[in-house]
């Protein structure tokens, strides 16, 4: 009977993908991926730095595991580790992950001095005062008028957006592109819903609601993808 192959190893233009299987023991997987490693390393050319994925399936690896494998992959001389993939995450990762994926919805109004700050999207059914300060790891959408401060993508999302009843914001912020008001406000004569988003240029650019449906399609997160 042949025997089952726990570390399977692919080269490609980029370097090497080390493929680990997660049914397999952590010790007996160690123990095989230095052997291949070694073997593999004999036919390649000396001095040339090779770059590699490590694919580890639906193996959990705490810290020191990882570092455990990154150690041993980078004892062979002229191995670098790009990265460690695995399918699964910890109950704080997904903890974490839902909250910058979720809307968060508030009904209230903003009022001078308050700060208000969500790690996703933030919904407000409401007014943001000016002196208010909302902030948001994702989009800003407010029923209402802005008058105050807006951060969105404050975690560094360039695509995020501020969209709001009203546009008549003291400063606009998303990621680290910066807009301060009231002079960059256009009349809205027709009492449009406008948004605000970062252009090609790095700019922060005010339009029509509208605009968002063809500059940012994945807004829409309905299940099935439709």
């Amino acid at each position: 009977m042949k025997k089952r192959q726990n570390v399977t190893i692919k080269g490609t233009k980029d370097g090497l993908v080390l493929h680990l299987d997660d049914a397999c023991s952590y010790q007996e997987l160690k123990r095989e991926l230095d052997d291949k490693l070694s073997q593999t390393l004999r036919a390649q050319e000396e001095g040339r730095i090779i770059a590699v994925k490590v694919e580890i399936g639906n193996r959990y690896l705490t810290e020191d595991q990882r570092e455990e494998l990154k150690t041993l992959i980078r004892q062979k001389k002229n191995l670098v580790v790009d990265d460690i993939e695995s399918n699964v995450i910890t109950k704080e990762e997904a903890k974490a992950l839902r909250a910058e994926t979720e809307v968060v919805t508030v009904s209230r109004i903003i009022r001078s001095g308050q700060v208000l700050k969500v790690p996703g999207d933030l919904l407000i059914i409401g007014d943001v005062n000016p002196g208010g300060e909302v902030i948001a790891g994702g989009n800003i959408f407010i029923m209402g008028t802005l008058r105050g401060l807006a951060h969105a993508g404050c975690y560094g999302n360039h695509d995020a957006v501020i969209a709001a009843s009203q546009l008549r914001a003291s400063q606009l912020r998303i990621s680290d592109c910066l807009n301060r008001g009231p002079d960059h406000i256009t009349s809205n004569e027709k009492h449009e819903m406008e948004c605000a988003y970062i252009n090609e240029n790095h700019q922060i650019i005010i339009d029509r609601l509208q605009a968002l449906i063809h500059l940012r399609p994945n807004l829409t997160r309905l299940e099935g993808g439709h």
